[in-house]
């Protein structure tokens, strides 16, 4: 992992060198991000139950309806305010990231102030686990082999959240995941020759409403 300042190609700190070709690239999508990473969703009802019990407690007590909107017009504001907030991190962080995958390795640029980039090859991964979301997006982790140190917090947020040692490279939000999966399995297919490929697919119990429940799929190559 490194830092740089010239991008002579979208997402790559240099040329590619010859028999080396980019096979996908892309970024993550920002509004998976901002519900999956950012946890937008939950902030926001997080805020919605504060914002209730407030106006319960304030109208049991005997409060007057003009301190009860006042109240209310202020809570709601510091809570929209937050959301905006989020939402327009999970844009940056969106828009400063590119992933690619080429015949030989995976790239991440990231870094909204300071670019970074991370080289992962091919022939120091261990393997790949896709979870994909009803959306079409999903997380792509890339386990390194042992051995390999990476810091969990100059990577965030595109490490696999709470696995700290050790620390999971990820795709994150990535859009048509489960294609870009097999993209990147196809290009270490033709890389390596101790490949395999396993798949399992499994829909979450559904503790939510239809249209949030997400569909998990792993899959991986080792």
């Amino acid at each position: 992992m490194n830092e740089y300042e010239i991008e002579p190609v979208k997402g790559l700190p240099e040329e590619l060198p010859a028999g080396e070709h980019m096979t996908w690239q892309g970024s993550p999508d920002w509004r998976s991000m901002a519900r999956r990473t950012f946890r937008v969703q939950q902030f926001g009802l997080y805020f919605a139950v504060l914002i209730g019990a407030h106006q319960v407690i304030h109208y049991s007590g005997g409060g007057d309806v003009a301190g009860g909107i006042a109240s209310l017009a202020w809570q709601a504001g510091l809570g929209l305010f937050t959301l905006a907030l989020l939402s327009g991190l999970a844009w940056l962080f969106a828009r400063s990231t590119v992933y690619t995958i080429t015949n030989k390795r995976v790239v991440l640029r990231f870094g909204v102030a300071i670019p970074m980039m991370i080289n992962l090859p091919f022939d120091r991964m261990h393997a790949a686990d896709l979870r994909a979301f009803n959306d079409g997006s999903g997380d792509i982790a890339l386990r390194l082999e042992d051995g390999e140190r990476i810091s969990y917090w100059a990577l965030w947020p595109h490490a696999r959240p709470w696995s700290m040692s050790p620390v999971i490279p990820m795709l994150r939000n990535v859009p048509d995941a489960t294609r870009v999966a097999g993209e990147l399995a196809a290009a270490v297919a033709a890389h390596r020759d101790d490949v395999r490929t396993n798949a399992a697919v499994s829909v979450s119990k559904p503790t939510r409403q239809p249209d949030s429940r997400e569909l998990e799929q792993a899959g991986a190559l080792a």
